[in-house]
This record gives C-alpha cells, sequence and structure tokens, in this order.
C-alpha cells in the first residue's frame, strides 16, 4: 500500500528536513510540495493524496484555513507539523491524525505514520465493503440486507445496555473527572488522544479510538467520520451536503460532518 503523500510548510528547510525523514519509509510517496496555504488546496483536490503533512502558522493562509477550505471534498488525512505547543486542542476539532512538533522526531514520526497505515486500512476496508454491498443489492437485494443488518454496528440490540460504561474516568490538566456519558455529546480523535465534548466543557482522554468505542453503547454512540464518534440521542437535525455527504446538528448547535463511508450506518439511528 503506497501512501500517496503532500508536505507544505513555509519554510523549505523544514520541507527538506520532513522529506529526509520520510525517505527511510518506502511506502511513503511525495508527490507535491507546498509553500503556502491556497496552492495546498489547490493541490490537495488535484491530486487527491491519501495523507498531508501540514504546517500551521503560515503567512496568509494557516494550516486550519487549508482544512476549512477542503470541507466540500473527501478531505485526505492530515498530521499537523508546528513549532508550537498551544495548537493542540484545534488540531483535535480538526480531526488530525497526529500533532508533530518541530524538529520531528524520527521515531515519533514511525508512530505516526502506523496510526496513518491503520486508519488508511480501516478506510479502504470500508470502501471495499460498500462497493460489495452495491453489487450484492443489484444482484440479490435480500442477501444485501440480511448483510447491513447483521454489520449493524458493535453489537447493536444484541448486546445488553448494562454491558457498557455509564460513567467515564478522565485524568485532565492535573484533575480526574468522572464523566457522565449521558452528557458525552461528541468526541474527536488525534492519534492517542480523544477529546471529548460534554455541553460547555471540553476534556482530554489518552485512550485510543478503538479501545474507546468498546466502552461505549453503539445503539446511542456512532462513529460518523474516521475520527468522529456523536451521541446520537443529541442530534437534532440533519443537513444534507455535497458529494453524498451530511451534516449533524446537536443540541449545542455543533455541526458535525458525517463522511460518505459511515452516512449508511448513521442513517438506521438517526430516522
Amino acid at each position: 500500500m503506497t501512501i500517496r503523500t503532500i508536505l507544505v510548510d513555509d519554510e523549505p528547510l523544514a520541507i527538506q528536513g520532513l522529506e529526509l525523514r520520510l525517505q527511510a519509509h518506502d511506502d511513503v510517496e511525495i508527490i507535491e510540495k507546498c509553500s503556502n496555504g491556497r496552492e495546498a488546496i489547490r493541490s490537495i483536490k488535484t491530486h487527491k493524496p491519501d495523507l498531508v503533512f501540514l504546517d500551521i502558522q503560515m503567512p496568509g493562509f494557516d494550516g486550519f484555513s487549508v482544512v476549512q477550505g477542503l470541507m466540500e471534498v473527501e478531505p485526505p488525512l492530515f498530521v499537523f507539523v508546528t513549532a508550537y505547543s498551544d495548537h493542540a486542542l484545534r488540531a483535535f476539532e480538526a480531526q488530525a491524525v497526529d500533532y508533530l512538533m518541530k524538529p520531528v522526531d524520527e521515531s515519533r514520526l514511525a508512530d505516526t505514520l502506523d496510526r496513518v497505515r491503520q486508519r488508511l486500512s480501516e478506510k479502504r476496508g470500508v470502501e471495499e465493503v460498500e462497493k460489495l454491498m452495491e453489487v450484492l443489492a443489484e444482484v440479490a437485494p435480500e442477501t444485501a440486507a440480511d448483510m447491513a443488518a447483521e454489520s449493524g454496528g458493535a453489537g447493536g440490540d444484541a448486546v445488553a445496555a448494562n454491558r457498557f460504561e455509564k460513567l467515564i474516568n478522565i485524568k485532565d490538566r492535573g484533575q480526574i473527572f468522572r464523566v457522565d456519558v449521558d452528557s458525552i455529546e461528541r468526541i474527536d480523535a488525534a492519534g492517542d488522544y480523544m477529546c471529548i465534548y460534554t455541553g460547555d466543557n471540553t476534556l482530554i482522554l489518552r485512550e485510543t479510538m478503538k479501545d474507546l468505542e468498546k466502552r461505549l453503547d453503539p445503539r446511542r454512540f456512532q462513529r460518523v467520520h474516521r475520527s468522529t464518534i456523536v451521541n446520537l440521542d443529541l442530534v437534532k437535525q440533519v443537513k444534507p451536503h455535497t458529494n453524498g455527504e451530511c451534516f449533524l446538528v446537536l443540541n449545542s448547535g455543533a455541526n458535525v460532518k458525517v463522511s460518505r463511508s459511515y452516512r449508511d450506518v448513521v442513517a438506521r439511528f438517526v430516522h
């Protein structure tokens, strides 16, 4: 599996350093290097890469603006690369795979690429299942319906509700918070960190999304994007969007994009 990659940074030396480190990974193919945000958006829309290493602080059009500028297309995986540590929360909100500090450490980069490989493998697996379901729907509709019911999400109604946790302990900023899962509106992931939104409060939990999903009732908490889980009980509106995607409007007013890969899964719960 080749990881088609774009590097974005306004500092030529930073791009050279990252490119040198990436040469140690044979499956990473650098297809473009961009020096500013507007150039990056054009390149991403043209080349449709798997992965983008994105500097945050660039003149005119910063890294977060690049992510915003790609809302209408299927975005690649993003890894933010920065000299500053105070953008971590926004990186979570932008659904980045990881957040690397300059100069990039080689072992840290290797860990990040392992996460990227896992995400891409999961994404391609979902796409293959969707294609299979489309074919089955044409040639054997009843079989497709049965398979869809069986894959309805981590146990469905057959799983007893009391198997899942009611409270989650979160250690954040030197304190331990006992969070009622009913109050969790959505969860965003960046690497091994989860950004948990509960009303007006935002907490950070060190845990993988895969492990956290096992603790939450899948009849209520569904993944709507490769790095976002939403409490479906707190969805008040579904808004159609382009390219087969849609947005969920939550009780807090937050808008969460549902990618095409997860649209059908969510539809079974919100309709």
